[in-house]
């Protein structure tokens, strides 16, 4: 660990220790990768602690990472996205999993002693351990779902606009989630000498990396909440020889690219080779090459690759590095979370969604309404049919999609978000 006594804080703004909590699953993770590399690059000494199937396969990096207890990333691979999945296992593996995760990120905040803490929502143990060290503490909103604002519903809870005062009454909601958990936290409370109720002081500010491009800052919120763009890695890894080589041939033969992918969405084997079978049809429908990722598992490789009969259309990659594939594609066929949402704007790509679950309908609904995407497809009533309309609907919404990837260009979140680090006293 590192050692508070050897780097103490500069008070006029120089090296920091700061420590960046999250949990659950890729989209979760990887913006506080990209800020731990922005802030480690700037000179600040950065501790990032996730849980144990998300740092697996970070390699080398420039800041120090923690393993937390609670593996919530595991939990998805294991038994999906599904709610009542969930809820079935919640005293037996999701409950007992939480309670590790909020109990270990206290435990490494104080070994850490940091100077700020930065912590996503899922990390309700945040505030008591920064209320322990008398340190600010910064809450990360991947999404928009805390702060409240009349110019939206919180994310999770409604997709369409329900009037500015209801709106604002959806972030109760979010707010109460958290109440199952509450005995838990006032035992940390006790276990860390905090009163079991007194109020612990709010964040010193509020993140979300999310372009004002695709959600303008609300003038409601307080001073105090950042819209800073999205924390995405620009840097353009190469695709593998395979996937270069099938993006190549198509735009040598003059057909277009669809790429489909869910990201972390598994929903059991039956409904991704389903799923996989849909989008190789579709694609074929329109006669373009289809680039199936796989992810976590919401699409099935076998499946895909004998859909209708194998063929050089279809190439199946588990994972693909956004920055260099997209902008060579035309279209991609994705469930609406925050991460791909900015992957594809940002690429210029026009997007056909299929949301699943929590805050993807409430994405789906936005880039629809801002012109980015045909009329999204709930994906239990995703079809071949459907899916085939969406596809040749795509084409009406190019422009769009690149205006808007001209108007990205030049974001840097993850920079905007260590200035208001570095400007926290």
């Amino acid at each position: 660990m590192l050692s508070r006594e050897d780097d103490e804080p500069d008070p006029g703004g120089g090296p920091r220790r700061l420590l960046l909590l999250t949990a659950g699953s890729r989209g979760d993770v990887e913006p506080f990768v990209e800020l731990a590399r922005e802030a480690s690059r700037r000179g600040h000494h950065v501790v990032l602690a996730a849980t144990g199937s998300m740092t697996a396969g970070l390699g080398p990096q420039p800041f120090e990472v923690v393993v937390l207890d609670g593996d919530l990333g595991g939990l998805i691979t294991t038994q999906g996205v599904s709610p009542v999945a969930a809820l079935r296992s919640w005293r037996s593996t999701v409950h007992p999993a939480l309670r590790g995760l909020l109990a270990s990120a206290a435990r490494t905040a104080l070994d850490v002693q940091p100077d700020v803490l930065v912590a996503h929502p899922k990390v309700l143990s945040a505030p008591l351990a920064a209320a322990v060290l008398d340190v600010p503490h910064v809450v990360v909103e991947t999404v928009p779902t805390l702060t409240p604002t009349g110019d939206f519903p919180a994310a999770g809870i409604a997709s369409r606009d329900l009037g500015r005062h209801v709106n604002r009454l959806t972030y109760r909601a979010t707010a109460g989630a958290a109440a199952v958990l509450g005995p838990d936290l006032r035992r940390l409370r006790v276990a860390h000498g905090l009163p079991r109720t007194a109020s612990l002081p709010p964040p010193a500010a509020v993140l979300c990396p999310v372009s004002p491009v695709l959600v303008p800052r609300p003038g409601d919120w307080p001073g105090t909440a950042h819209l800073t763009g999205p924390w995405q890695d620009a840097t353009a890894a190469r695709p593998s020889a395979e996937v270069d080589g099938f993006l190549t041939a198509a735009h040598r033969d003059g057909a277009p690219v669809v790429v489909a992918g869910f990201g972390s969405m598994a929903t059991g084997v039956a409904a991704a080779r389903e799923r996989s079978r849909v989008v190789v049809r579709a694609a074929r429908a329109i006669r373009a090459r289809v680039l199936v990722v796989t992810g976590w598992g919401g699409l099935d490789a076998g499946a895909a690759r004998t859909a209708g009969g194998a063929g050089h259309d279809v190439l199946v990659a588990s994972s693909i590095p956004h920055a260099s594939v997209l902008p060579r594609v035309d279209v991609v066929v994705h469930h609406a979370g925050a991460g791909t949402v900015h992957a594809v704007a940002r690429a210029g790509a026009v997007s056909v969604l299929v949301p699943f679950i929590a805050d993807q309908p409430w994405w789906a609904a936005r880039l629809h309404h801002r012109g980015l995407s045909p009329a999204p497809v709930p994906a239990r009533e995703l079809t071949v049919d459907r899916l085939t309309q969406r596809l040749l609907a795509a084409a009406g919404h190019r422009q769009v999609a690149a205006s808007t990837a001209r108007a990205m260009t030049g974001e840097q979140g993850a920079s905007t978000a260590v200035d208001i680090l570095e400007g926290l006293r």
